[in-house]
């Protein structure tokens, strides 16, 4: 096995491939990290660790919701920066989202060996196979443990596989026994086809490759193999040497199947064989004495001259604090002069990190500042009065009609994407376990069959994220939200060019007509055709297949665009049908929680298109009558329910029935919502208070002051729960973002503000966009694209293969990876719980962009 100093001498052999330059820096990593690089320990958290590396095994697990989530298994935390992940036994070599994935039924922390033993299992195959971590020399030991041999179906595809991220890896080299390679900036190896019966199938039998009928599948053939694999060996920062005791280590580009693959080291296990089948040496350099940098959190878009202004340090835990921190600002004569030494107030530990707080609120004078924390210097950032005022228009001007379904969307000299989904949409089968978590029951609750076409589904809506579907429920919350924005400021911002008869949209083109009503008109002519045409609303419409699924680019492409014609071959076409069975799915099981939150959608929707489409508005609320009642009757009927979308629906009869009172001012609708509204808010204040808020206007002064009440215990509830975080906003802890719920938090702080501002200050608004804006851990990137001095250079949308953003899109944030670490990629666009924009979140922002101009007006 080649110990670390011999690495040198391997790459000495390459020196005419890899250059001058490359050499001489190899060669300081190398003698100095044989001086000083420690050994990993197994911390109180159960994962090894050492100053610059993190050795997670299985802190996370696969969850089997969205299948290989790149977030699991062993995994590294490289000098600040999870690099490494997918640590396990897998069958394929290169998987893919949808690829079946082990699941861990056993893990053991052995403190007095500092070791780690996972066991992991493949329910498909009754096949079992154990990992155990354990440190060594500079780096650890991983030993593959079969209790019998694998099965033979699996002889040639079980292996042991650890996944490189891409990005970091890019503009480096690899050695494989003393050869050099060069990591590719684009997928370049090899591939062969194989026949479709060798290929292990997917989740739920669904397939990621389009074969065209000819049974038949794409593998992917090792760039290289041998027994030793040095990653980046010029990199001090990313180096990584595996040693392979027996099987050879093989290295893959997984991005020739998929645009989010990653560099893949793996191994084959040996057939016939048990006990220890496979050990690895793993070395990942440590650089002597490594820090991580100072993030000094603070707003990109900037502060208002009278606003709290309070920046967050992020310290490495064996940093030591500073006393003081100094905004500068920049003179007339185009020099920056220190304008405030300020003190450093120390926040404390979370998580993983050190924080420390730098209060500048006193200063007020107008003009462009920067930060500066010992050798840390921010990038410039504004004090204006009018800050926020601009900050929602490109959420409104660009994302929106970029995410409009059904129509083509130009902009100036680029197309987004043609008219997507005119062949939409047919029934979805019965008893069906479809991907994106739809699912269709024992029945269709509809006229229709399945598989058979229902007419008049090609008008409207938004894809709900990154991806081309349309979810039922995303577009009640952006409808009742757009209404929420017209009502309470009058958007009356005018950029967008959208004709429904033409199905044309043209961004930066006025057309005389506020651009908010146009975004509600066409998220309601969606829900009112899943009314008139299939009877009810729906849990959403998806591409039947998953090769569909994964699609990037132009949305119109997704499809032929051609109804589906079972009398025609697939792939034949007459021009106006085809045999391709591409068509869109509607899920179609009824439930009244969805029923509810249509009507209210419909109902608030009513009145803001009164005056704009008066023959629309009729018909919502026409249409919000009849699905409250008919709601009401399934009620009546339902069986007992404890499932999670039954207890997520609670409520939802009292926000119909509050819609429709605020509509129609009939009694009938005040009595009811009054009957449910305190009982709601004793069982879950947080989720309810918000309806209890939006009905003020329309109640009388003992409705507000029995509120109060309910409002102060709020406040108390949020200042404990906020407490234990440095940015005093709700940071969640899961695999998906959190800033659409900062930004809800927010926006029920501007409602409570203004109805009782003694009880909360309009910081708690401000709060919650500093935050988005970039006061928050991992980095001080805008989350919302393209807004702020420094923002999201990449997301997932539609176009994440190009590594770019579409501007205005509110990314989910910081992912929480157990036990302590929260992050955001900027450079890797397909996680997509941090990265994929979502249209809830964006129209929620674009409220909360607002109520913070109200505020800033009426200073």
């Amino acid at each position: 096995m080649y110990k670390l100093n011999n690495v040198s001498t391997i790459f000495f052999k390459s020196k005419r491939i890899l250059g001058k330059q490359a050499i001489l820096s190899f060669c300081f990593f190398g003698l100095s990290g044989i001086s000083f690089s420690q050994k990993l320990t197994l911390n109180e958290k159960e994962y090894f660790e050492t100053p610059g590396l993190n050795v997670w095994v299985f802190n996370n697990e696969y969850n089997g919701m969205f299948l290989d989530e790149k977030t699991a298994g062993i995994e590294f935390i490289h000098h600040g920066v999870r690099t490494v992940t997918g640590g396990a036994i897998r069958l394929q070599n290169t998987p893919e989202q949808w690829d079946l994935i082990p699941k861990m039924i056993g893990r053991k922390v052995d403190k007095s060996n500092n070791a780690i033993e996972v066991t992991l299992r493949y329910e498909q195959f009754n096949f079992d196979s154990k990992i155990i971590v354990t440190p060594k020399d500079k780096g650890f030991v991983m030993d593959v443990i079969l209790d019998k041999p694998i099965p033979k179906e699996l002889e040639g595809r079980a292996g042991f596989n650890l996944e490189f991220i891409p990005t970091s890896y890019f503009e480096s080299n690899y050695l494989i026994d003393g050869k050099a390679g060069t990591f590719p900036r684009y997928p370049s190896g090899n591939t062969e086809i194989k026949p479709l019966s060798q290929k292990i199938p997917q989740f739920s039998n669904h397939t990621t490759f389009d074969d065209r009928g000819k049974n038949e599948f794409i593998a992917t053939l090792p760039l290289e193999s041998g027994k030793t694999l040095i990653f980046a060996p010029e990199n001090p920062e990313r180096t990584v040497k595996i040693h392979s005791q027996n099987q050879d280590v093989m290295l893959f580009d997984g991005r020739n199947l998929g645009q989010n693959g990653w560099f893949i080291a793996r191994s084959i296990l040996p057939a016939n064989k048990k006990g220890k089948v496979l050990t690895w040496y793993v070395e990942p350099n440590v650089i002597p004495n490594w820090l991580r940098k100072p993030v000094i959190g603070f707003s990109q878009v900037g502060y208002m001259p009278q606003q709290k202004k309070v920046a967050v340090v992020e310290l490495d835990k064996s940093d030591k604090v500073l006393s003081s921190a100094s905004i500068f600002k920049l003179n007339e004569d185009g020099k920056f002069v220190e304008k405030l030494k300020a003190d450093v107030k120390v926040w404390g530990n979370y998580l993983r990190y050190n924080y420390v707080q730098i209060d500048f609120s006193t200063i007020k004078e107008k003009g462009i500042y920067y930060i500066q924390y010992g050798d840390e210097k921010t990038n410039t950032f504004q004090i204006e009065d009018d800050v926020y005022a601009k900050v929602w228009h490109p959420t409104m001007d660009v994302w929106f009609p970029v995410q409009m379904d059904h129509m083509e969307v130009n902009e100036a000299y680029r197309v987004w994407h043609g008219k997507p989904f005119l062949d939409d949409c047919l029934q979805a089968p019965l008893n069906h376990e479809h991907f994106d978590g739809y699912k269709q029951g024992p029945a269709t609750d509809t006229k229709y069959k399945p598989l058979e076409r229902i007419p008049g589904m090609s008008v409207g809506g938004w894809f709900d994220a990154g991806d081309f579907d349309i979810q039922t429920f995303s577009h009640v919350s952006v409808i009742n939200s757009f209404v929420e924005s017209w009502e309470a400021f009058k958007v009356t911002r005018d950029e967008t060019y959208i004709d429904q008869k033409t199905q044309f949209v043209d961004i930066h083109r006025p057309d005389g007509q506020p651009d908010i009503l146009q975004q509600i008109e066409h998220g309601v002519l969606n829900l009112v055709a899943q009314v008139e045409n299939i009877g009810h609303p729906v849990r959403g419409i998806i591409v039947p297949n998953l090769h569909q699924y994964h699609h990037l680019g132009d949305a119109s492409t997704e499809t032929d665009n051609l109804p589906y014609n079972p009398s025609l071959k697939p792939y034949e076409s007459n021009g106006v049908s085809s045999g391709t069975p591409d068509d869109r799915w509607a899920f179609t099981n009824r439930t009244s929680f969805l029923d509810y939150r249509t009507a209210g959608a419909l109902a608030s929707a009513s009145r803001a298109l009164k005056g704009y489409n008066d023959e629309l508005s009729a018909k919502c609320l026409a249409i919000a009558i009849k699905l409250t009642k008919e709601a009401a009757e399934l009620d009546k009927k339902a069986k007992p329910d404890e499932s999670p979308m039954s207890r997520w629906g609670k409520g939802s009869d009292m926000i119909a029935i509050l819609q429709l009172y605020l509509t129609t001012k009939e009694n009938q609708y005040k009595t009811a919502f009054l009957d449910k509204i305190w009982k709601s808010l004793e069982e879950n204040l947080e989720f309810n208070i918000n309806s209890a808020l939006l009905a003020l206007p329309a109640m009388d002064d003992n409705y507000k002051l029995k509120l109060r009440a309910y409002v102060l215990k709020y406040k108390e509830s949020i200042d404990n729960e906020n407490a234990d975080n440095p940015y005093g906003v709700p940071l969640v802890k899961r695999g998906w973002g959190g800033t659409s719920q900062v930004i809800n938090w927010a926006s029920t702080n501007y409602y409570i503000h203004k109805n009782y501002p003694d009880i909360l200050d309009k910081e708690y608004v401000y709060q919650g966009l500093n935050y988005i804006f970039g006061c928050h851990p991992y980095s001080n990137l805008s989350f919302v694209n393209a807004v702020g001095n420094r923002s999201k250079k990449v997301a997932y949308g539609g176009n994440r293969a190009d590594f770019t953003t579409i501007a205005g899109g509110v990314v989910p944030g910081l992912i929480f990876l157990k036990p302590d670490f929260l992050e955001n990629k900027d450079d890797w666009p397909f996680f997509w719980g941090e990265n994929e924009c979502i249209i809830d979140g964006g129209a929620w922002y674009v409220f909360l962009a607002n109520a913070v101009n109200d505020l800033a007006e009426k200073k």
